[in-house]
């Protein structure tokens, strides 16, 4: 599989939310756009045996799984078992501020020590046959990043890596919470851009504060090779991957909510029957119809009625027969 075609536009790993179900839903939005896991933490995988965290639908290709980690062999491990569980691309977390991550010594830390992050790429280029990728901020605290980036980025290209994600914020380690650095550090779109100019052979997507497909075009036609869409994916779905294949990829017909809807049934019935829960798949669909009318009733019925003993895919078969009542209202009038 092509995976750089996929990388155009890509959903971003987002922490307890891309997990397995959300991706599979995704999948039924747009066939084309890349997905990436939730990070999974090298030890966690190594250490911790926990390996139901790579768990994944085969529908959902093309799809990324990313590692947290800083120790090499440890992230070779992760690596190969990730590889062996078949996903398309492993890509290195070099950017989440959490405080547990920090601790850990891998997320945006790293920025701090290009070096070991090359260390890191080149052992897992070495040891799998996917893609071995990295997702970094432009620098975190007193950094400097017209300085520092360009050094990173050098460094792990002569590491081998190929494809970079770059957050164009900057990550303050120091004085914000992990939901402030979201928003808090100023966006230097300009930044990323000139990186393009520096590295001609480097594939460079952009992520941060990006909400359309038609902003995601724009940095598109301005030169960069991808572009990574992360909470407005997430909770507007529809809006971002229902028009991506077409507008985006120059490929297939326009998706929509109610066709995904619909289609998520016979995966719910699987994981309840599986002994699952409902709500941990419907809790990713709450945002399928955001902006439409009846939004906040397909929000509230799903919310309330999910977490209830025994609730099945005949609620979300309610749901949806009130999102089709109002259309039909609509359009009667």
């Amino acid at each position: 599989m092509q995976i750089n075609q996929h990388a155009i536009l890509s959903c971003a790993p987002m922490m307890d939310w891309t997990d397995r179900h959300c991706r599979y839903l995704h999948r039924l939005l747009s066939r084309d756009v890349l997905l990436y896991t939730e990070m999974v933490t090298a030890p966690a995988l190594v250490r911790g045996g926990a390996l139901h965290l790579l768990e994944f639908h085969p529908a959902e290709h093309p799809v990324a799984l990313q590692l947290g980690g800083s120790d090499p062999r440890e992230l070779v491990q992760a690596a190969r078992l990730g590889a062996a569980a078949g996903y398309d691309e492993i890509n290195l977390n070099v950017g989440c501020p959490s405080d547990r991550v920090q601790s850990g010594c891998f997320g945006a830390v790293l920025m701090e020590q290009p070096g070991l992050v090359a260390d890191c790429v080149t052992a897992m280029r070495d040891a799998v046959d996917v893609d071995v990728t990295v997702k970094c901020r432009i620098g975190v605290d007193d950094q400097n990043p017209e300085e520092v980036l360009p050094e990173f980025l050098a460094r792990i290209v002569a590491a081998g890596c190929e494809r970079v994600t770059i957050h164009a914020r900057k990550a303050w380690l120091q004085g914000l919470s992990p939901k402030e650095n979201r928003d808090i550090p100023p966006l230097d779109y300009p930044l990323v851009q000139r990186m393009k100019g520096l590295f001609p052979n480097l594939h460079i997507s952009i992520n941060g504060g990006i909400s359309s497909l038609e902003e995601a075009q724009g940095f598109l036609d301005a030169g960069l090779d991808g572009v990574m869409i992360g909470r407005a994916a997430y909770h507007q779905p529809a809006d971002i991957l229902c028009r991506a294949d077409r507008l985006i990829f120059g490929s297939g017909r326009d998706s929509t909510p109610e066709q995904a809807a619909r289609a998520m049934l016979p995966y719910i019935e699987a994981h309840l029957s599986g002994g699952g829960r409902l709500h941990q798949v419907t809790r990713h669909m709450l945002g399928l119809f955001a902006g439409r009318p009846g939004a906040r009733g397909w929000r509230r019925t799903l919310s309330e009625g999910a977490v209830r003993a025994g609730a099945g895919p005949d609620l979300v078969e309610a749901a949806l027969a009130q999102i089709s009542a109002l259309d039909t209202q609509a359009h009667a009038v």
